[in-house]
Formats: structure tokens, C-alpha cells, sequence
């Protein structure tokens, strides 16, 4: 799908979306939309496989026949159904009972069925329970078919809820139905949405071009980056993974069998079942990923707590936009915790560097980790300066990039990526100073592929220096600053004065001077034929 092509079927969607929300926040109305094209997108992949499956048996409807053709087979092989569902499983992973297909939804919509809404909350919580090995309970938990921003009686929200979905079928079907394009729209609009939401958009997006350069440094080989790409990443971790756009971004700098296990964790419930469903929509099956619905900070994923060296989850990519200067609870207990003992507690005023030790901790040796903070983890003093000494001393840290203010939606400060290592060859630390490198826009400043090239071919060669933009700098000097990592101590960003021509400005101080004088003899010739003193 061209870019052309999913920015018009983007504002197509997105225009529906607002035209229809009415009343309701842009928020909710998300939940409803992105709900419905993540039902279209398995129904076209399940309709499109089982075709296939039953190869000349699939039912051919005339055109005046708008049943969903495995509907009419249902109903001609009752006896056949669980053979067949069981082998739609072994393919597919999932199944979806006719009833329940988008097509079928879409015909109740158009024909303005009174039991649209009824069918449609069967149709949920058959996907939530049924449909999957794996049971996704809870994955449409935020979306109120029987809320009063629908529609104060059940008959107008079931009204409503005809006019949307027919309004979203007749939006989509205007273009291609290739197998990417619902996904790339997803994605799409969870960036729409997040730019309608200002600050609350944190909580689950990171903008695709800042994804872009984590995913591309941590799926390049962690100890000789200039050697390229690895060629399998066996565990991949985002522990404040939002609404999964950065697991999908490396992902796809991989290929769809470049990752063993997609593990994710994200605290908010509505962007927990964003991340679920885009994962899905993207063609990632039930059995490749892992998200928890829980708190980082607390560790309350039993997969994470295993106390077993030998047991323990080692990632070969650690990737985290986790909330920035985030006030927590330190307690006694988490001071004893095996992910900060060794470290010490972040102060409860910033979990900062909790998060970091949080996804360091299950980073393999062999792994990389780049995780986007702000610029404050660079030279903050107290516990947090001690944190940050000890990661220096122990070879961790790798790389500090500092990025563009104004680049997030939910704060205009500039922050900075922290790429970490276990085991690092390089006894430095290579500072990158991209913040200068970026194309200003109207609400947000953006990162044009040429900028994320140079950050990211910066980072592989790691030069000894670029002037004005980075800078290898060893560990001696790192400590003479106190282990203080503040860009500017060590890639200055100060413009030399311009060079001056001593000689031209004589000669042209001279030509002034000549003109002066030129000019005051014919002043004052004026002044004499007036009888006048000269000046």
C-alpha cells in the first residue's frame, strides 16, 4: 500500500470518525472505531483462508445474495463444522462463527436490524472466549455497546452503532483489501487520535519516527553495529509497551519471523486492549506474543519474577517509552528487589531510572536496550547520580542521543534516548546531539528520514567525532565530570564568530571615508555661495 493511498484512506476514516462522534470525546469514539476495523481485519483474513480451505465447496452467492457464503455452508454442513474449525485453528490460530464476520455485522447495519446490538455483544464476547487458543478476556472491556453517548434508548444507540459500522464498510471498501491495509490504518489512527488527545496520548503512543530509531539500533548486531542487522532476535521486551507501536516497528525492521516472543506489559486497561488487538491486526498469531496487563514498577507479571537465574527472561531488545519523571512509591521491600538492589531506589519524585533498571534487568548479554527519557537522568544528583555512576563504571552505558524538543505529544521538553548494553566492547560513551536536526511543523516539530539516517549511521560507525553532533568520549573524562552526561559538556554546540577580513573592512572604511569627505566639500561649497560657515 502506497503512503499516498493509507493518508486517504486515513483522513477517510478519520473523517468518519469525526463526523460521527458527536457527543462523545474522541477517546471513546477511538475505542468504538478501531474495535470495528480490528473485527473486519480477522473476518477478511478468516473468510479469505477458509475459501481456500474448502476450495470449491466455498459457496458462490449471487449477486443479489449478500449472506456471508460461510453462513450458507454452516447451514449445509452442520456435521462438517467442528472438523473444519478444528483445522482453521491449526492455520489460522483462530476461528469466528459466521454470525459474527463483518460481513454479517455489516448486512444487520445496512438493513438497519433492530438485534445489531445484541448481536454484535455476542460477537465480542465470542472473540474475547472462543475464537483463540488463548483466551482474550477483557480484549473489548472498554467498549460500552449499551453507553447513553451512543444513544439514550437502546434503539438509538442501536441506530447509531447501523450508522457507524455501515459508514466505516463503505469508507473501507472503496479501497484496496490487501492483507496490510487495515493494519496500516490502525496504526494510523491510533496516531490521529493521539494527536486529538494532547497529553493523555503518552500513555500509548510514541511517535513512529522516534520508534523508528530504537527499533533500527536495537535490532543492529550489540557488538559490532557496523556490521549490520541480526538475524534473529529470540525475545523482544517493551515494558511500558502502550498501544504496541514500537514492538510492531522492530517487528518489522525483522520481518514477520525475525522474533522468537513478542513480550509486552502496560499498566492502562483501554490501552492494554490496543496493544492486543494491534498486535492481531498485524498479523503477529496468539502464540508469538505476551501482554500483561500490570505495573512495571511493582513487577506484578509472575514471567518476570522468576528467581531462577537459569529461568530468568533474557531479551535479545529491550525497548521502553515509559512515562516520563513518573512519582511512585519506593518502599523497603523494592529496595530489596533483584532488579534495583545492586543500584539503589530512583527517588519517588522520578521513577526514571526505575523503569530503565526495571528493562535492564532482563536484557541478555548479547542484547541491546534503548529506552527514551528525559534529559534530567543525564546530570540529576542524589540516588539518581549514584545510579547512573554505577552503570558507568560497569560499562553500560553505551550511547546518549539527545532529540528535538517538541517532537511527543505529550511534552514539548526534549529528551533523550539511552541505548545499554551488558556487555559492551568500547570503554566509552558516544554522545550524539540530534537536537538541532529536524523539520519544525505547525503542533509538533518531526524527524524526516534523513535525520533518523544520520542518528542511526552515527551510531553504527561511532566515529571519533562529527563536529557540533557527536563525539566518542572516554570513560577519564566522563568521570572528571563527576559521571555527569549533560550533552553539551561534551559535543559543544557553540557557532564559531565568523571569520573577519581585516583587509576588506579597511578598504571598505576607507571608501565610507572618502564619500564623507566627498560629501561635506559639497556641503560646504553650497554653504559658501549662501554666504553660510562651513561645517
Amino acid at each position: 500500500m502506497t503512503k499516498e493511498q493509507l493518508s486517504q484512506l486515513g483522513k477517510t476514516l478519520w473523517a468518519i470518525a469525526d463526523d460521527l462522534r458527536g457527543a462523545m470525546n474522541a477517546d471513546d469514539f477511538r475505542d468504538y472505531m478501531l474495535s470495528f476495523l480490528f473485527l473486519r481485519y480477522l473476518s477478511d483474513n478468516y473468510e479469505s483462508a477458509a475459501k481456500k480451505e474448502l476450495g470449491q465447496d466455498y459457496p458462490h452467492l449471487d449477486a443479489e445474495d449478500r449472506s456471508a457464503p460461510l453462513a450458507v455452508w454452516y447451514a449445509e454442513n452442520a456435521g462438517d463444522v467442528t472438523d473444519f474449525e478444528k483445522q482453521m485453528r491449526r492455520k489460522m490460530h483462530y476461528v469466528i462463527h459466521p454470525d459474527y464476520l463483518w460481513s454479517s455485522i455489516y448486512e444487520r447495519a445496512r438493513t438497519q436490524d433492530a438485534e445489531l446490538l445484541q448481536t454484535l455483544e455476542r460477537g465480542f464476547s465470542y472473540i474475547e472466549n472462543e475464537s483463540f487458543a488463548s483466551t482474550f478476556q477483557g480484549l473489548f472491556s472498554e467498549i460500552n455497546l449499551n453507553s447513553e453517548k451512543l444513544g439514550r434508548t437502546p434503539k438509538a444507540r442501536n441506530d447509531k452503532l447501523c450508522t457507524i459500522i455501515t459508514k466505516i464498510a463503505e469508507g473501507i471498501a472503496q479501497f484496496s483489501t490487501e492483507n496490510d491495509i487495515l493494519g496500516d490504518a490502525y496504526e494510523y489512527l491510533i496516531g490521529q487520535f493521539a494527536a486529538g488527545s494532547g497529553k493523555k496520548a503518552g500513555e500509548f503512543y510514541t511517535p513512529q519516527t522516534v520508534s523508528t530509531i530504537l527499533s533500527r539500533i536495537v535490532t543492529l548486531d550489540s557488538q559490532n553495529p557496523a556490521t549490520g542487522k541480526k538475524k534473529k532476535l529470540n525475545n523482544v521486551l517493551d515494558f511500558a509497551c502502550g498501544s504496541g507501536s514500537l514492538l510492531l516497528n522492530v517487528r518489522n525492521q525483522m520481518g514477520p519471523h525475525g522474533i522468537g516472543k513478542i513480550y509486552g506489559q502496560e499498566k492502562n486497561i483501554t490501552t492494554y486492549n490496543l496493544a492486543r488487538m494491534n498486535m492481531l491486526l498485524h498479523g503477529v498469531k496468539d502464540s508469538e506474543f505476551e501482554i500483561h496487563h500490570g505495573d512495571s514498577l511493582t513487577n506484578d507479571w509472575e514471567l518476570l519474577n522468576e528467581m531462577n537465574p537459569a529461568k530468568k527472561l533474557q531479551c535479545d531488545a529491550v525497548v521502553a517509552n515509559p512515562p516520563f519523571s513518573y512519582r511512585w512509591q519506593p518502599s523497603e521491600a523494592l529496595g530489596e528487589d533483584f532488579r534495583f538492589k545492586n543500584y539503589g531506589l530512583a527517588p519517588k519524585s522520578a521513577a526514571d531510572f526505575a523503569f530503565l533498571l526495571h528493562g535492564f534487568h532482563f536484557l541478555g548479554d548479547e542484547g541491546t536496550m534503548a529506552i527514551i527519557l528525559p534529559h534530567g537522568v543525564l546530570f540529576r544528583g542524589g540516588v539518581e547520580s549514584r545510579i547512573r555512576t554505577k552503570l558507568l563504571k560497569d560499562g553500560h552505558i553505551d550511547t546518549v542521543i539527545g532529540l528535538p524538543s517538541n517532537l511527543f505529544f505529550s511534552t514539548g521538553i526534549p529528551v533523550c534516548i539511552l541505548v545499554l548494553k551488558k556487555c559492551k566492547k568500547p570503554d566509552d560513551v558516544l554522545f550524539i546531539n540530534a537536537a538541532e536536526h529536524f523539520e519544525k511543523g505547525k503542533r509538533q516539530n518531526q524527524l524526516l528520514s534523513e535525520h533518523i539516517d544520520k542518528i542511526v549511521e552515527t551510531y553504527q560507525k561511532r566515529p571519533d567525532e562529527i563536529e557540533r553532533y557527536a563525539r566518542r568520549v572516554g570513560m577519564k573524562e566522563i568521570e572528571k565530570n563527576d559521571y555527569n552526561l549533560n550533552i553539551s559538556r561534551y559535543v559543544s554546540t557553540a557557532k564559531p564568530e565568523p571569520e573577519v577580513d581585516l583587509a576588506a573592512v579597511h578598504a571598505q572604511l576607507g571608501a565610507i571615508e572618502k564619500r564623507i569627505s566627498e560629501a561635506s566639500g559639497k556641503h560646504n561649497h553650497y554653504l559658501e555661495q549662501l554666504n553660510l560657515p562651513p561645517v
